[in-house]
């Protein structure tokens, strides 16, 4: 079974958007057949130590393994690999920050780019929730794309999943998931072994919430050995043989990583997933691009237009931007609309957009049940849902940041008792709290109300 897909830095990109990368002026530059055999050599690495990781006993214990062999191995190119590692296994744990402070894709400029939507006559900006389900009325195959280790991404498919179901949409499929799962649809929620990225707690309410809407949910990722346009080919088969070979009236909303859902132009030596699914089936697409402009940890790593649209418009949601003839604006050709997200705000730690449009709410918890053990992870698990179903959300809680410098950790650790918010529907949970072990330190039923103020 293969557990996931990283992401190839390209050598360009190396040299020239990751700073640490760049040589120094006694060393020279790698040609980029030396780059590719870093690179290849960092990822194997970085394959041995999350095989090792993962046989330890509880998410945390297996992230602390993680970030140990991050900090012990100070080689430029092992970092910007094994960053990825790391950064997914943040979001596994519900540190949202880190994770997209790990590992982050500089959104540089590029030739073929748009005019800013904001110089171009007649172009407005509009919530990207409503504009969307708008535009997917026309298709029966809507692409929706994710950065993997940066959930935001995936928090509108989130929202939308209800909208797409009432225009008719009956199908879901997710890259992320594993065939082997075959008891998926009837247990209606995904446990630890339903996928990789199906771990962190957004992309399981992802999936969660396409089975509760009556979605067909669907597997479709290609087998261990294909890459490339072969990989591109075989997702593509394994979505028309499970969707529309069986049902050509179906109507099919996909998840996917990055530039699988690009309808044109040359990808990886060959075709996308989404240009061989349209060779298949011959049906209309509306792919909708999510990964480009988005909040980095660093500012300078934004898109420049993504930076003058929030300097301008300063919204308080995902935005699209359509003209007076309702023709959607991209940044890049091969998509058909570009989803802005707003800047992050946290609170107590955490980003609000948890809050997933209004789906969720916050919930406090503090760590007194931690018992001091430290680091401690709480969890929130749908009441009825086994215990290995992924969390609603989790979150870590300690006395120093489990990603800080020694100075920062001294500064925080005399703060008093650490607390944070989980984000959760309305409806009842288990609470659990666990120390870094996994061993389990307290437990209690909650009721989170439809309404604050309400009795809980």
């Amino acid at each position: 079974m293969f557990p996931h897909r990283r992401l190839v830095v390209p050598f360009a990109c190396a040299l020239l958007a990751c700073g640490p990368c760049a040589a120094s002026a006694q060393t020279p530059a790698p040609t980029p057949e030396q780059w590719q055999a870093l690179q290849l050599a960092a990822a194997a690495k970085s394959d041995r130590i999350m095989a090792a990781a993962n046989r330890h006993k509880g998410l945390l214990a297996q992230y602390q393994a993680m970030r140990n062999a991050y900090d012990e191995d100070k080689s430029p190119v092992f970092r910007l690999i094994f960053g990825q590692y790391v950064s997914w296994y943040q979001s596994f744990i519900g540190d949202y920050p880190d994770a997209a402070a790990s590992f982050s894709i500089k959104q540089v400029p590029e030739r073929d780019d748009a005019p800013s939507p904001l110089g171009l006559p007649g172009y407005n900006a509009h919530p990207a929730l409503a504009t969307i389900t708008e535009l997917a009325k026309s298709y029966p195959i809507v692409l929706l794309n994710e950065a993997h280790n940066v959930a935001l991404t995936r928090s509108l498919t989130v929202q939308l999943l209800g909208r797409l179901r009432e225009e008719g949409f009956d199908y879901f499929a997710a890259e992320t998931l594993y065939q082997a799962d075959t008891g998926l649809q009837a247990r209606g929620y995904p446990v630890d072994k339903s996928g990789f990225y199906t771990e962190e707690p957004v992309c399981a309410e992802m999936v969660r919430t396409a089975l509760k809407l009556g979605f067909k949910v669907v597997a479709y990722e290609a087998g261990p050995d294909a890459s490339g346009d072969a990989r591109e080919a075989e997702q593509a088969r394994n979505l028309y043989d499970a969707v529309f070979r069986r049902d050509p009236k179906a109507r099919l909303v996909v998840d996917a990583g990055y530039s699988h859902i690009v309808k044109s132009g040359r990808y990886l030596g060959g075709s996308s997933m989404a240009e061989h699914l349209h060779k298949l089936t011959g049906m209309p697409m509306l792919s909708v691009e999510q990964t480009m402009l988005y909040p980095h940890a660093l500012a300078s790593d934004d898109h420049p237009i993504y930076t003058a649209v929030m300097e301008r418009l300063h919204p308080k949601v995902p935005i699209v931007f359509t003209s007076a003839a309702d023709k959607p604006w991209s940044l890049r050709p091969g998509y058909d609309v570009s989803v802005f997200f707003p800047p992050v705000h946290l609170v107590h730690g955490r980003p609000d957009w948890l809050g997933l449009g209004g789906l969720r709410r916050p919930w406090f918890v503090d760590s007194t049940r931690c018992q001091q053990h430290f680091p401690c992870l709480v969890e929130a698990r749908y009441a009825g849902e086994d215990d290995d179903a992924i969390p609603a959300d989790r979150a870590v809680l300690d006395q120093v940041p489990l990603f800080g410098t020694m100075d920062m950790r001294l500064m925080i650790s005399s703060q008093g008792v650490p607390g944070t918010d989980l984000y959760l529907r309305p409806g009842k949970y288990l609470l659990r709290f666990s120390a870094e072990n996994g061993d389990l330190l307290y437990h209690r039923n909650i009721a989170v109300p439809a309404r604050r103020g309400d009795d809980d």
